[in-house]
């Protein structure tokens, strides 16, 4: 899986993303211009120590982009889509493209991708969400439809094991 943010401006929303990409397993694209510098302490604390840990490659443009992932399969990210991103299928390699918070995706890109592009739903007189929750809720939906593949579906309790509770059974520590 593969996020894709194009021209992206707030270090600490790349920082967030970048720390979602280390938790899945999922390549960072970053397309300049940036609007920060990637040494910039805002970016590395809000990814806080994964960002050494973190698959990123930066891109000269988009032009520069396409000619290093030939034949990418790019869903774009875009409040002005048509479908609702739950209504595609994402295939394990895809590339999964955000815009800069400021502007989003140039239309002219959208218009050239309309079976792709897809939205999270939102109340109308919302102009949209925050960029790091976007990646997040479509990530984890592409991660969802492959199978969470090569992730860790099961948590364990540091001090407790699982039990299933037997009806009206009381719980431990008063709760």
């Amino acid at each position: 899986m593969n996020i894709v943010l194009l021209e992206p401006e707030i270090p600490q929303n790349t920082g967030n993303i970048g720390r979602t990409c280390c938790a899945t397993g999922t390549r960072l694209h970053l397309i300049e211009p940036l609007g920060f510098r990637l040494s910039e302490k805002e970016l590395k604390r809000a990814g806080m120590d994964y960002w050494n840990r973190l698959d990123v490659t930066v891109y000269e443009n988009y032009k520069d982009f396409l000619a290093k992932n030939p034949g990418a399969r790019i869903y774009m990210a875009t409040t002005k889509a048509r479908k609702v991103y739950t209504e595609v299928s994402y295939e394990p390699d895809c590339y999964l493209m955000f815009g800069k918070e400021s502007a989003g995706i140039p239309e002219e890109l959208l218009a050239a991708h309309p079976d792709t592009s897809v939205r999270i739903p939102m109340n109308p007189d919302i102009r949209s969400l925050n960029l790091s929750n976007s990646v997040a809720v479509v990530l984890y939906e592409a991660l969802r439809q492959n199978g969470f593949s090569g992730m860790q579906r099961e948590g364990r309790l540091r001090d407790y094991e699982w039990n299933e509770p037997s009806a009206g059974a009381e719980t431990r520590g008063g709760f």
